[in-house]
């Protein structure tokens, strides 16, 4: 190969990789702002659950129900409101955050 070559190989293989990785940094932007909708339209689904009454069942057997105030992408979940709701008596929680990976389900309740 020549030194006449070389440049232009350099030239076309970072091109190559800045076409690979572009959509990449688009991701990045899109999840850094919540409220901007997706393409795919995952954020247009997730916000339609925001301020609006959710029954959370959780790993244990454990039922919650609060009103969506924040969440995201990992399924954290922040509720207002919230009340841990057992066999026979609901307990008032007020402000709660529920991590992700204890979630098995989620209903929509009602709005507020």
């Amino acid at each position: 190969m020549s030194k006449v070559q070389a440049p232009e190989l350099k030239k076309a293989r970072r091109e190559n990789w800045e076409a690979s990785v572009s959509h990449l940094d688009e991701g990045r932007r899109r999840r850094a702002t919540p409220g901007e909708q997706q393409s795919n339209g995952q954020h247009a689904r997730s916000d339609s659950y925001m301020d609006k009454l959710l029954f959370v069942n959780l790993q244990g057997h454990r039922k919650v129900s609060g009103y969506l105030r924040g969440f995201d992408i990992f399924l954290n979940l922040v509720l207002e409101d919230a009340r841990e709701e057992g066999s026979a008596d609901k307990t008032e929680c007020g402000t709660v955050v529920i991590r992700g990976n204890s979630v098995t389900s989620m209903e929509l309740m009602a709005a507020r």
